[in-house]
């Protein structure tokens, strides 16, 4: 057994020094939305311009009826200032857009280790220490090397001092790195101060749900998990790229409540994805009916070596 773990393990040295010497792409290059786009201006003025002009034609409406100067003046300087308020919050989110756009550019350029190495430097030193939108991304990066460092990145992020929303998505990335990790117990600390109704996106507030469920499923609240994910169409379009980490939350949720049916589901639509995603469920500590059903489905697809399974199994 011994013999056959150095084997597998110097089988995979061998392939990770072959990946860091290939110029070729790392993962296809990601979609990224423009902040800045038609749309996402359209919709950010929608949600600021109506409410505006319905004050606005409900003050003058008031306005045209009373008879004191005063009251008239308080009328019109009622929706005045919150013009002038809604003007300045415009402006700063077009700042952030752009911020965002810059740090979105910087990420569509990575195809190769070498790519992501330069991003991670271009991050560093062309946004401040402490932003966010530049420590997420940085994260996203590191993730892919070193879960720890991506880790340690996400909690230079305080938490007190970012709006709540921004907040609520470093937790989660916290929390989804943590569970990765085993680490359940930290992972539901974190979602727990996570108010998944602050969030209109529905892609963000689906994967925070996920990571939320997931966590919750494995800490002992797999009801509240099973209901919450309940909420959410795995299979709607507009969530295709978060289906992985909505289908490990479910096969979780599934096997917490004893629901045999969720988890193949769950994992033949995991392994539809990536039937590599299967491995994570043969660690230490996952629920034994996932680890019985994922080593079935990985022994299928052929996509690791048998012996791989059971020494992983054993580790």
């Amino acid at each position: 057994m011994a013999k056959g773990t150095r084997k597998i393990r110097r089988t995979q040295e061998t392939r990770d020094d072959g990946d860091r010497k290939s110029k070729k792409p790392l993962a296809p290059k990601p979609q990224l939305p423009d902040p800045l786009s038609g749309t996402a201006l359209r919709g950010i003025l929608l949600r600021l311009g109506l409410p505006l002009l319905a004050v606005w034609m409900l003050c003058g409406f008031i306005a045209s009826l009373v008879y004191s100067t005063t009251v008239k003046t308080v009328l019109i300087a009622i929706p005045a200032v919150l013009t002038v308020l809604a003007i300045g919050l415009v402006v700063w989110a077009v700042r952030q857009a752009k911020k965002a756009r810059g740090v979105a550019g910087i990420l569509s350029q990575v195809e190769t280790a070498e790519d992501r190495k330069a991003a991670i430097q271009k991050l560093e030193t062309d946004f401040k220490k402490n932003d966010p939108a530049a420590l997420f991304a940085r994260a996203q990066l590191e993730l892919q090397e070193d879960p720890r460092k991506a880790l340690a990145t996400l909690e230079q992020i305080d938490l007190d001092k970012v709006m709540a929303s921004v907040a609520d998505e470093a937790r989660g990335q916290r929390a989804m790195i943590h569970l990765v990790l085993g680490e359940v117990s930290d992972a539901r600390r974190l979602v727990d101060g996570i108010n998944l109704s602050r969030h209109q996106e529905p892609r963000t507030r689906a994967m925070l749900a996920a990571v939320c469920a997931e966590a919750w499923a494995r800490s002992g609240a797999a009801k509240k998990a099973t209901e919450t994910l309940a909420l959410f169409d795995s299979e709607d379009p507009a969530f295709e790229p978060i289906r992985p980490q909505l289908y490990r939350a479910q096969a979780y949720a599934s096997a917490h409540v004893g629901d045999l049916k969720g988890i193949r589901r769950a994992l033949k639509r995991l392994s539809s994805q990536d039937a590599r995603m299967l491995g994570a469920f043969m660690m230490k500590r996952t629920h034994p009916l996932l680890q019985r059903e994922a080593k079935k489905l990985l022994e299928q697809s052929g996509a690791v070596p048998r012996k791989m399974i059971i020494d992983r199994g054993r580790a």
